[in-house]
């Protein structure tokens, strides 16, 4: 029994990083571009053939209120209602550093189709004291201040919102260049050619 927790606590340390002191400017950087993600994702899901009435100050000749039907995923109550359930998320997200790059990024520790996120073998995750509780606090924060900025970004539809927010207004984003993932498995994938590469050179060299 003793030797299976000590088993599992090694296997976890393989994974974990000593906390360290992060940027917090590039911290809510990552924390605002997930925040207009996953707000985007849940709105993907809503069937495009769904609409609702919405109301304008603009009253028909018999004196009744003039209704519209909209896109449900591009209502402002949709879309206000949606933003306040988004923050919550951030409970099942960590910090972390790319192993190939050392960069920093948040990781949800589930994949969207369930089970754990197969980046997990990716990346070491950064110990945090108060849970990253603080990643959920600071989507709060986000949301609070530019909710107004987001929902119209999604109502007009514009093709960049995460630019819009997290660079252009809030300016927690040096640019909107994303790190993807087909970045980081186009490094690994160098990185693998790289030793192979040096491999293949110390065994000419030894013949």
């Amino acid at each position: 029994m003793e030797i299976s927790v000590l088993l599992s606590v090694v296997l976890f340390s393989a994974f974990v990083k000593a906390a360290k002191e992060i940027d917090y400017r590039e911290l809510r950087c990552l924390v605002c571009r997930s925040t207009i993600d996953e707000l985007q994702h849940e709105l993907r899901k809503v069937d495009p053939a769904k609409k609702m009435d919405v109301g304008s100050f603009r009253l028909d000749a018999d004196g009744n209120a003039v209704f519209k039907k909209v896109p449900l995923a591009s209502s402002e109550i949709h879309i206000s209602e949606t933003l306040d359930k988004v923050c919550a998320k951030f409970d099942n997200y960590i910090r972390a550093t790319h192993k190939s790059s050392g960069r920093l990024t948040l990781l949800n520790l589930f994949a969207p189709a369930g089970g754990m996120n197969p980046d997990m073998s990716k990346v070491e995750i950064i110990q945090d004291e108060d849970l990253n509780k603080s990643l959920r606090f600071l989507c709060e924060l986000i949301v609070e201040e530019f909710e107004e900025s987001i929902i119209s970004g999604f109502q007009t539809g514009s093709p960049n919102v995460r630019g819009q927010i997290c660079t252009e207004e809030a300016k927690f984003c040096d640019d909107d260049v994303v790190y993807e993932e087909k970045d980081l498995e186009n490094e690994e994938q160098s990185s693998e050619n790289n030793e192979e590469e040096s491999s293949d050179s110390s065994d000419k060299t030894e013949l």
